[in-house]
């Protein structure tokens, strides 16, 4: 197997993270007669991680041929890292969940094996899964890895505090502007101090991607990478980010949008506690939101806000997807892709969603009375399904530097919303960074 091993270290590509030994928080079973044990490492903790064990102790059960040993690796920065100084000597896993950002890096990698020659192998049919989360995954035509749990950023409004404030359904926002003009009903004040905000937001680079997107706008050069290896941002030259950047600075200066910094729990807690009256936030955390916040006030989801006022884009998916190594085994190749096929298949993907919030990847889980039935009793979950489906949605940008790029990004706006740099300077600074990056990243790759 070629590996062309990326001189550049990952403690600059991923942001510095420090290498652990592997969990010891695994899953399989021991099988006697002729069997195929594949390792898969995961991310997933609490009830994601749950769920992760189920499903595999099912597949584990459901036929002789194939043990799966699951096995979590802690966040997926960690688990990237064990898979670089794994690979060199060729005891990594055999099956890999990959944050959707390390895309790039995974092909360049040369670690694993393009899905779509899986696909084509075992003449697969991909029709029944969702054509826009195939798309991220699928670049100059061919799909490099197998989408597993997918979420897109929605609005989280309390319809409880809307109905007090005199607000119904009609009057969510959809731009930042309407995001101030509802905030203002929303927020009560107590003199100077503010007991409850009117929206808040994480700063989150995921969440300057999908505004962007919402733009119409690219993130880098080489149609964002698709076409070929980005070189450059473009969000600098086309507005984007500085129409993101100030519209931020605006919705926190107006004194009824909190800010809770980068730690996303913060503005997930304030949300949940009624301390903040909308939010937005990915899909994946509508099951906890949900169970934290009980009957203490009636929750409502809508589509991810724009911009500006006219702005027609869409959304991108986040989550991760299920990555086949190249260890030159092809018996245990072939068995990572049955379990693969289990994990994406109708009645696995209504178990998944179920059980963590993520959306089904697969169409055919939505013909199930058992999906059905879920989403009559929790119809929060139908806002996140019928906004990927949307035509105007955006596969997003492939880069290398991701992880290192969203850094900068969400250290720029910060320092924006101090008080301590203007939005031009953040731009400019969020582009330097993520071109120097770039270049490192291509030169290293040749």
């Amino acid at each position: 197997m070629k590996r062309r091993l990326l001189s550049m270290t990952l403690a600059v590509i991923l942001g510095v993270t420090s290498l652990a030994g592997c969990s010891n928080n695994s899953v399989g079973s021991n099988k006697t007669g002729e069997n195929t044990e594949i390792t898969f490492w995961h991310s997933m903790g609490g009830k994601g991680g749950e769920a992760i064990n189920s499903l595999v102790e099912e597949f584990n059960s459901s036929q002789d041929n194939i043990t799966v040993i699951a096995e979590y690796q802690g966040s997926y920065d960690d688990s990237i890292n064990k898979l670089k100084s794994s690979a060199l000597s060729n005891s990594g896993p055999d099956v890999m969940q990959l944050y959707d950002i390390g895309t790039k890096w995974m092909i360049d990698s040369e670690y694993a094996i393009p899905m779509q020659d899986m696909v084509d192998k075992n003449d697969y049919d991909i029709s029944s899964l969702e054509k826009n989360i195939l798309d991220y995954y699928t670049i100059g035509g061919k799909l490099y890895s197998m989408p597993f749990n997918s979420s897109t950023p929605i609005l989280f409004y309390n319809k409880t505090a809307f109905t007090e404030a005199g607000l119904t359904d009609e009057d969510i926002p959809t731009n930042f502007d309407e995001i101030i003009e509802v905030a203002n009903k929303l927020a009560v004040k107590n003199g100077n101090k503010v007991s409850r905000y009117g929206y808040a937001m994480q700063i989150y680079g995921w969440f300057f991607e999908q505004f962007l997107i919402k733009q119409g706008l690219d993130y880098a050069n080489e149609g964002n990478g698709r076409s070929g290896d980005a070189t450059e941002v473009v969000f600098d030259s086309n507005n984007g980010a500085l129409n993101i950047v100030e519209g931020w600075k605006t919705l926190v200066d107006s004194g009824v949008v909190g800010n809770f910094g980068r730690d996303g729990q913060n503005t997930l807690d304030a949300f949940s506690s009624g301390n903040v009256a909308m939010i937005v936030a990915s899909t994946a955390n509508l099951g906890d939101l949900k169970s934290k916040i009980g009957d203490s006030f009636e929750l409502g989801t809508a589509y991810f806000p724009a911009v500006l006022e006219g702005d027609e884009g869409g959304v991108s998916v986040g989550g991760a997807s299920l990555w086949i190594m190249d260890k030159g085994d092809e018996e245990k190749e072939n068995a990572a892709f049955e379990f693969i096929k289990f994990m994406v298949s109708a009645e696995t993907q209504v178990k998944w969603a179920q059980a963590t919030g993520y959306f089904s990847v697969s169409t055919e889980a939505y013909e199930l009375s058992e999906m059905n039935e879920y989403l009559d009793a929790n119809p929060e979950f139908k806002t996140a399904i019928e906004q990927l489906r949307e035509e105007n949605n955006n596969s997003g940008a492939v880069l290398g530097v991701f992880p290192e790029a969203r850094a900068s990004i969400e250290e720029n706006i910060e320092k924006v919303l101090n008080d301590e740099i203007t939005p031009e300077t953040a731009v400019d600074n969020m582009a330097k960074t993520i071109n120097s990056a770039l270049e490192k990243y291509n030169k290293s790759n040749k």
